[in-house]
């Protein structure tokens, strides 16, 4: 799904994992305007690569548990970046926190990620 969409991580920081999404056909709904589900397809996106970089990789997995996001405003074109930062990293759950801006750096998306982190021979 993210190459499809073509999200790309481009920065790392200690506190923060960013990535970006170009707004194409491929992410617009009929009435031209960025589609709701690109931006949680981003924040889910970044929120789950987030916490498999900070796990026992050869030991645990992060998948998705829940998501929700509220947009509070549309784009039609560009290119839009998520930033997720941590809440909670605990034991057995990571919850991030992504927003979603455009090129004008004006808010589009708040989301809520929780990932569940399984041991590999669990996960079902």
């Amino acid at each position: 799904m993210t190459q499809y969409l073509g999200i790309q991580a481009v920065e790392i920081r200690d506190n923060a994992l960013i990535a970006t999404m170009p707004i194409t056909d491929k992410v617009r709904q009929p009435f031209g305007i960025l589609h709701g589900g690109a931006s949680v397809v981003l924040a889910e996106s970044i929120g789950s690569i987030a916490s498999n970089l900070i796990i026992d990789s050869s030991k645990y997995v992060g998948v998705g548990l829940e998501i929700n996001a509220n947009h509070v405003r549309s784009a039609r074109e560009g290119t839009v970046k998520g930033i997720c930062t941590a809440v909670h990293i605990g034991r057995t759950t990571h919850v991030w926190d992504i927003k979603v801006y455009d090129d004008h750096d004006r808010l589009l998306c708040i989301s809520r990620h929780t990932v569940a982190i399984v041991e590999k021979g669990k996960l079902k």
